[in-house]
């Protein structure tokens, strides 16, 4: 209840301040000579300096998320508008074309762009939002956390964590599909880039900390300590806090370092350091990336996991074959063993799955850039220093680029797909670096799920979940589970 006068009174606040500078603008006479808006794509500025802000965030309140502004806007004016959003112009479009010539960035008039909330929580040294200069190097330095070496030792550990989580779901009866996946997800990039694997109090605190700054992402940036952007901001400083003291510790030698991407990176840093220190990564790029990955890969994943199990619970054709396959795959490969990166090769339909889940839940919406220079994109003038975001969730809902787009058709990728059709993971030279990984966590979870039990979907409902920055169900996907094989525990 307080949370909500809290919202009321900012609503009140805003609005009145809104129509006080408008009335200004009125008498003062600014802005009665504009330049001309011929070739500008259609759209509303909204009010003076705030714009359409306050749509924006009132649509993140509301049961079908943030993206709703966006599909309210798309039908009234098309495949191109644009709109006011905290003090910048945004541009929206919705077509394959338009995502080649902003992805490819052949010419680098663009460069990706978040905004401000988001950076400020995630930090400036983050890959969402290091510059193009920084991205490259960060990048590059990221990568061995993603090479075929480390996702194979990787899909061993996740999949001994989902056996785990699986085995106490019998006494359950009734799980929240959502609340597992976070849990199994977040315990997995722990383990994977900090060597963090114990369960107690200490990975519950660092889990809630993640929450209050995923939470915080799309909210307003107002300092004030009952937002949740402070609160975000304060539990930023939490986990800096912990990952600081870790690294400490590490290079003291106060403690034994173990081989993982954490002392991967500091290893790396202190080597490259010791030449070029242009080339290594400070401190701060380590702890903001650190917890980029870990927000990427626990919170993007769970939510596909959960619009998958929702998905086929939905489609029970699509379920059997898949079925079929992974238990034909389960008749071959040793009980006594975990699944491989070769296992997950073998997954044909079941990549199909994690594909068409996340083609028809488009977990992240759109795809935002920053306009270089001034340019012109399927006829319209896009102008220096506005922003630029595709629309992945439309392009992945146009019946011109998917026959029956609101139905769930795996089958739908046997053949090759349309260029820049499918943006499950952006596309060009900002793909999600971590594309494989996620992947590789989806099937693993499939597998054992559909192998071991089965289950029925309690709660259907679609809304989504509010102040989530990636698409996630608000029920949390409950499912009735039921054991259809012993239990089989790989050594």
């Amino acid at each position: 209840m307080n949370q909500l006068l809290q919202w009321c009174w900012y609503l009140v606040v805003y609005a009145a301040l809104a129509w006080l500078i408008f009335q200004a603008w009125k008498i003062l006479g600014i802005g009665r000579n504009p330049e001309s808006t011929a070739g500008i794509p259609p759209g509303n500025r909204g009010l003076p300096l705030i714009g359409e802000t306050l749509q924006f965030m009132a649509s993140i309140k509301s049961s079908r998320g943030f993206y709703e502004f966006v599909r309210v806007r798309r039908l009234r004016y098309g495949n191109y508008f644009k709109t006011s959003l905290f003090g910048e112009t945004h541009v929206f479009v919705s077509s394959t074309e338009s995502a080649k010539v902003i992805l490819n960035n052949d010419l680098g008039r663009f460069s990706k762009r978040y905004i401000r909330s988001i950076a400020e929580i995630v930090g400036d040294q983050s890959l969402l939002c290091a510059s193009p200069q920084q991205h490259k190097l960060i990048r590059n330095r990221l990568s061995h956390l993603f090479s075929t070496t480390s996702i194979s030792i990787f899909i061993k550990q996740f999949d001994q964590l989902i056996i785990n989580a699986l085995r106490s779901w019998d006494h359950k009866g009734t799980v929240v599909v959502l609340d597992e996946a976070m849990k199994i997800t977040f315990r997995a990039m722990c383990k994977m880039l900090m060597s963090l694997e114990r369960e107690d109090e200490f990975l519950e605190r660092l889990q809630k900390d993640v929450g209050l700054i995923c939470e915080a992402m799309l909210a307003f940036p107002l300092r004030l300590p009952w937002t949740r952007f402070h609160k975000g901001l304060q539990a930023r400083e939490r986990f800096m806090g912990t990952l600081e003291k870790m690294i400490r510790e590490r290079r003291r030698g106060l403690e034994a370092c173990p081989e993982d991407f954490l002392q991967h990176l500091l290893m790396e840093a202190d080597h490259i350091s010791c030449g070029d220190e242009s080339q290594s990564l400070s401190d701060e790029q380590i702890k903001d990336n650190i917890l980029t990955m870990i927000i990427a890969g626990q919170d993007t994943t769970a939510s596909a996991i959960t619009w998958m199990v929702k998905y086929l619970d939905e489609n029970q054709e699509v379920l059997e074959i898949l079925k079929a396959e992974q238990f034909s795959l389960a008749e071959k490969s040793s009980p006594n063993s975990f699944l491989s990166l070769e296992d997950l090769n073998d997954m044909s339909y079941s990549s199909k799955v994690v594909k068409e889940s996340l083609r028809m839940a488009s977990i992240v919406p759109w795809f935002p850039r920053l306009v270089l220079q001034d340019c012109e994109i399927h006829g319209y003038k896009i102008k220096k220093g506005w922003n630029i975001n595709i629309d992945a969730r439309s392009i992945h809902l146009d019946p011109t680029v998917y026959n029956d787009p609101d139905k769930f058709i795996p089958s739908r990728f046997d053949d090759e797909s349309k260029p820049y059709s499918f943006l499950g993971f952006g596309q060009g030279g900002r793909t999600c670096l971590g594309m494989n990984l996620a992947r590789a966590m989806m099937l693993v979870f499939l597998h054992r799920l559909v192998t071991t039990y089965k289950w029925k979907v309690i709660d259907s409902d679609s809304s989504i979940e509010k102040w989530a920055l990636f698409a996630r169900l608000k029920s949390g996907c409950p499912i009735h589970v039921a054991r259809i094989r012993d239990d089989v525990v790989p050594s």
